[in-house]
């Protein structure tokens, strides 16, 4: 596989995905990011390519710690701040499944990154019907 071409070509996508995106599908495109790195981490784990596993879980607790930052604990109230402490657990399960090479915790973040990406999902088709 031609990854130079890959990544160029990926690069190109992320541009015309982002280019009039709103906040909310910033926020999906930033999730899709996630969840792709989270599967790259995966398929490392299964096949003991360590180093790039490491590399992978170390680019989703960034895009994590990301979303985390971006949120306005000023006027998001309880919401805000749970979802700050479920970006922050997720991190936390992620970087267990990194240092004790455990699929179960990457699992358990995949599963709640799913749940908050189809919130996010919920948000962005409510905005678009009003």
């Amino acid at each position: 596989m031609d990854y130079e071409a890959y990544r160029n070509y990926h690069a190109v996508n992320l541009e015309s995905q982002t280019h009039a995106a709103s906040q909310v599908e910033l926020v999906l495109v930033l999730f899709d990011g996630l969840l792709e790195e989270i599967a790259r981490a995966r398929g490392h784990l299964e096949h003991g390519r360590y180093e790039q596993k490491g590399e992978s879980i170390s680019k989703c607790i960034n895009i994590l710690n990301g979303l985390s930052s971006a949120l306005d604990f000023e006027s998001g109230g309880e919401v805000v701040a749970n979802l700050a402490r479920l970006y922050d657990y997720c991190a936390h399960r992620l970087y267990q499944a990194s240092a004790e090479l455990d699929g179960a915790a990457l699992d358990e973040a995949e599963k709640l990154l799913l749940t908050l990406k189809g919130g996010w999902v919920g948000v962005r088709d409510q905005h678009a019907a009003a």
